[in-house]
C-alpha cells in the first residue's frame, strides 16, 4: 500500500495540492504522484527521493522519522548519508582484498571470495585500523552508490560509530546487506537510499531482541567508493 502517499493527502485536507506542493518546494504533478503512488503520465511507481520526503516532512512540521511514523511506516531518525569519499592519492600506499560482492537490496548470503586487491592509504591504518572492499550489487544505494562499484570498508564492530552511516550489516550471521544505518535506543534501522528499488526494500527495523537472536551485526563502515568506467 501506498500509506505516506495516503497519509499526505489526508494530512493536507482541504488545501489544494497546488498550494501543499508549493509549501513543499516540490512540483504538484509530482506531489500528485506521490500520493497516488504512481505517475499518472505513465503508470510506472512513482520515484521518492529522501531529499523529497524531507521537503514534505517539513511542511508538515515534522521530521521525517514522525513522518514514517504516522504514516504507518518503521520508525528512524533524521539521515545523513555523506560519509564516503572519493579516492585519495598518494605514493604510501598498502593493498586490500575485494573480498566479494554486497548485496545493495534484499540480504543475500556474504561472498567471500577474493575478486582482486586494492591500494589504500597507508595513513588509514593509524590506530589498528582494518579495512576491505566489496563490489556493490542492486540498486537501493543508487544514487550515490552505483553497480559493480567497489566501496572500502572500516572494519569495526563498534555500533556508535555505524549512526547515520552507510554500512555493511551482517543478518542471520551469514546474509550481509549494505544500507545506511540509524541507532537508538529501540534498535537499529537499514535505509536504503533509494527508496525505489528494485528489490522493493524498504526501511527495515530491528530490535534489541532480534539484534541480539538473529543476530544482526556491523561489519563496516564505508570510507571510501571507487567507481569503475
Amino acid at each position: 500500500m501506498n500509506y505516506i502517499g495516503e497519509y499526505i493527502k489526508k494530512f493536507r485536507g482541504n488545501m489544494s495540492l497546488r498550494d501543499f506542493a508549493k509549501k513543499c518546494d516540490i512540483s504538484h504533478t509530482h506531489l500528485d504522484s506521490i500520493e497516488k503512488g504512481y505517475d499518472p503520465r505513465t503508470g510506472k511507481p512513482v520515484r521518492v527521493t529522501v531529499d523529497t520526503l524531507k521537503k514534505i516532512a517539513n511542511a508538515m512540521g515534522m521530521s521525517i522519522n514522525d513522518l514514517l511514523i504516522q504514516s504507518g511506516d518503521v520508525k528512524i531518525e533524521d539521515l545523513n548519508f555523506d560519509n564516503a569519499t572519493q579516492l585519495v592519492s598518494t605514493n604510501e600506499t598498502i593493498q586490500i582484498p575485494v573480498l566479494g560482492t554486497i548485496k545493495a537490496g534484499i540480504a543475500i548470503e556474504a561472498q567471500q571470495d577474493i575478486l582482486e586487491y586494492i591500494d589504500i592509504p597507508k595513513e588509514w591504518l593509524k590506530g589498528g585500523k582494518q579495512f576491505y572492499g566489496l563490489k556493490i550489487s542492486g540498486d537501493s544505494m543508487a544514487p550515490k552508490y552505483e553497480e559493480n562499484d567497489i566501496v572500502i570498508f572500516e572494519q569495526v564492530n563498534d555500533y556508535e560509530k555505524a549512526n547515520n552511516k552507510d554500512c555493511a550489516v551482517m543478518v542471520n550471521g551469514f546474509d550481509a546487506t549494505f544500507k545506511n544505518v540509524t541507532i537508538n535506543e529501540s534498535g537499529i534501522t537499514l535505509i536504503p537510499l533509494n527508496l525505489n528499488n528494485q528489490d522493493k526494500y524498504l526501511p527495515t527495523f530491528y530490535n534489541k531482541e532480534q539484534i541480539a537472536n538473529l543476530p544482526v551485526k556491523i561489519i563496516g563502515i564505508a570510507k571510501e567508493k571507487r567507481t569503475r568506467l
